[in-house]
């Protein structure tokens, strides 16, 4: 059933990709095109998710608002976890002080609500989708911190980490060489999910207008911008609810696939 789920996962995920990264070269209309003599159009032909209250094909919208939304996931997401990783890994293997002020600080930023530390940024940095990124990199670095950190204390002082010590490697050798790797699935699955997640606040953010502004779309703002018309036309929420709801499960199932890694696993490094 795993394998399922993650050959399922990996092609939903494959095919939501390939919509949007189709967007970048070709839509059946033009995303902001407006025709008023077609508003309201019910999904079919020659308007596979029917138009919106100003005319506007609701499928090419969706293509190119994936560009936007999917792209501000995965730069939260990557820049995240790299700064996340690096910090639990000196931290774990250093200890002392400086794991000590770190994990102070990661309690901070994780006791702050999510939407005011967001709304936070908003108020100093402006409302742009550098700054949704920046709020969502905040958010979820506290727990990539925590993943390796807690990984890092249980490998540094394994069987193969002082044998590669006591073959003279150093400190920084031992962490991205010798360690990181037998963290590698643990990581892949806060990735994953973490992914998911980002989709989720960054639709969020979007909705309540943030991030990405008009006339660019977001699966976000377009929930936003079809909630008035949802009993006359709920195409127009569906499409993109639907989408994003699919990425999620996706992402999901990756992270439920994901293989775990054992004691007997970092053994054999």
């Amino acid at each position: 059933m795993r394998r399922l789920a993650c050959i399922l996962g990996a092609a939903l995920a494959c095919g939501i990709g390939g919509m949007t990264a189709a967007g970048l070269f070709y839509t059946p209309y033009g995303y902001n095109e407006m025709d008023l003599s077609r508003r309201f159009l019910p999904p079919g032909p020659p308007h596979l998710m029917g138009t919106d209250s100003f005319g506007r094909d609701v499928f090419s919208r969706v293509m190119i608002g994936g560009r936007y939304t999917l792209a501000v996931a995965a730069a939260a997401v990557l820049s995240s976890a790299a700064i996340g990783i690096t910090l639990g890994m000196i931290c774990g293997y250093t200890g002392g002080l400086l794991d000590e002020g770190v994990l102070r600080l990661m309690d901070g930023l994780s006791s702050f609500p999510g939407i005011l530390l967001a709304l936070s940024l908003f108020s100093l940095m402006g409302n742009s989708p550098f700054t949704l990124c920046t709020a969502l990199c905040a958010l979820f670095v506290p727990s990539y911190v925590r993943i390796t950190r807690n990984g890092m204390l249980r490998y540094k002082r394994a069987d193969f980490t002082s044998a590669a010590r006591a073959m003279g490697a150093s400190g920084l050798r031992v962490m991205f060489i010798h360690i990181l790797p037998n963290l590698g699935p643990t990581l892949f699955s806060a990735v994953a999910l973490g992914f998911s997640n980002a989709i989720l606040a960054e639709s969020a953010m979007s909705y309540l207008g943030f991030g990405v502004q008009p006339p660019f779309p977001s699966w976000g703002r377009m929930l936003a911008e079809s909630q008035n018309v949802l009993f006359n036309a709920p195409w127009c929420a569906l499409a993109p609810g639907t989408v994003i709801a699919l990425t999620v499960i996706a992402f999901h199932s990756l992270d439920s696939a994901s293989p775990r890694f054992t004691g007997a696993q970092a053994q054999r490094r």
